[in-house]
């Protein structure tokens, strides 16, 4: 009786208010924020690595896309390999070479050397967010899958904001070098933290190791409307939220507002109403479905930045605030809703939910880099376009999403 019991606990998995769930939840929030606190910790310094090495703005965000195109592209591989390798192995692997590589950045000794080095990070960053929520969808209960993912995202919504606060604060002391090895201190440090942490994995069954079997399961990762859409809603929301970001520091040091790094920098301390909204909307999408919360968020998205139009600094601070809330609840909930469907679709969640990322942050690393190019021509009215093209995108695959049918009679 207790081995059956045993058994069925684990099928079940670890419930809220259980040690096995605050210990998944601390573990994913710490990698989460690593994650994110790494990935995009050259933003804030855009201007300065413009001046450092003599670039142009369009040129400087190559920091920060080369690292989201290595991550994209690699998560083709590590979402199908943790399908076989189990996920702990790569959440331990991403976390901490990727806070090695960033050390490394710091020293770099030319621009071309140091996009070398952030490529080679994103290559790193992708075993965590190939994995993790497929990781929660096995080891945690399905009463708090959606609540789970977006502490997750919440903790990926700090991470975004130590890594641009950190970075543009050191470097406006001690320039950037010394910026980038506050972050990778930072990373390292959450590292540790999943060490201690990270339960092992009770619930993972490996797949095949065979070619055909990989074939399979990625024809049915692409063969679902409803999972194409929510690939494309985050690689539309993404490109959206990283383009106004991208943009912001270049504006916020010109004209009307003429702020130092550090004080640009300070925009970011809005990332925790996104740590918040992810949790939250986590919660609604538990009680009202995950087809009702995430129209509204692309709502709130578009909202916020109709709002950093005026020239006024409070409303452009407040429009980003709003911004970043909505697209951390579009992000939060539909980065969960991917390995749901895809389990109940007969498709494996971890190559599911890597489809969705690589969409994700393809859109960061095309859209991101366009942005230099909007703010170069058309200022920032140039920007707030291409942001507000792809959040209609966004907008209307979402409206869709509430027509298509469940494969999940239990789940909305």
């Amino acid at each position: 009786m207790v081995t059956l019991l045993g058994d069925v606990r684990q099928q079940e998995g670890h419930r809220a208010g259980e040690a096995g769930y605050r210990r998944v939840s601390a573990a994913l929030f710490a990698a989460g924020m690593a994650t994110f606190a790494l990935m995009y910790s050259t933003q804030a310094l855009l201007p300065e690595l413009a001046d450092a090495f003599s670039v142009s703005a369009a040129q400087s965000t190559l920091s920060l896309s080369l690292t989201t195109a290595g991550l994209a592209v690699a998560l083709l591989v590590a979402g199908p390999l943790s399908e076989v390798l189990g996920r702990t192995r790569l959440i331990h692997f991403s976390v901490t070479v990727s806070a090695v590589v960033a050390l490394a950045c710091a020293f770099a000794p030319g621009w071309h050397v140091l996009l070398g080095l952030r490529l080679v990070q994103g290559v790193a960053l992708a075993g965590l967010p190939a994995v993790a929520t497929a990781y929660l969808r096995e080891e945690l209960h399905p009463d708090t899958h959606a609540r789970a993912a977006g502490l997750y995202i919440g903790g990926t919504a700090l991470g975004g904001m130590i890594g641009r606060l950190v970075t543009g604060g050191i470097a406006d002391a001690a320039g950037w070098r010394w910026a980038l090895v506050g972050i990778a201190l930072v990373g390292l440090g959450c590292a540790a933290v999943v060490r201690l942490t990270l339960p092992p994995s009770r619930n993972f069954v490996p797949a095949p190791a065979r070619v055909d079997h990989l074939l399979a399961v990625t024809r049915r990762a692409v063969s679902d409307p409803g999972l194409l859409a929510l690939y494309a809603i985050g690689a539309a929301a993404m490109g959206a939220f990283v383009a106004v970001y991208n943009a912001m520091g270049f504006r916020l040091i010109s004209a009307p507002f003429h702020l130092g790094l550090g004080a640009a920098g300070l925009v970011f301390l809005v990332y925790p109403v996104g740590t918040v909204s992810s949790a939250v909307a986590g919660r609604l999408a538990d009680r009202f479905g995950r087809r009702t919360v995430v129209p509204v968020g692309c709502l709130i998205t578009v909202a916020g930045l109709l709002l950093t139009l005026p020239g006024s600094l409070p409303v452009v601070v407040l429009g980003l605030a709003v911004l970043t809330a909505g697209f951390f609840v579009v992000h939060g909930v539909a980065s969960g809703w991917v390995p749901t469907r895809a389990h109940a679709g007969g498709a494996a969640s971890g190559q599911a939910a890597s489809l969705y990322l690589f969409a994700y942050y393809l859109g960061s690393s095309v859209f991101g880099s366009l942005a230099g190019r909007a703010w170069s021509g058309g200022a920032w009215a140039g920007v707030v376009f291409l942001a507000l093209a792809l959040l209609l995108v966004a907008s209307l695959l979402a409206i869709w999403l509430r027509h298509t049918p469940s494969l999940d009679p239990s789940r909305r």
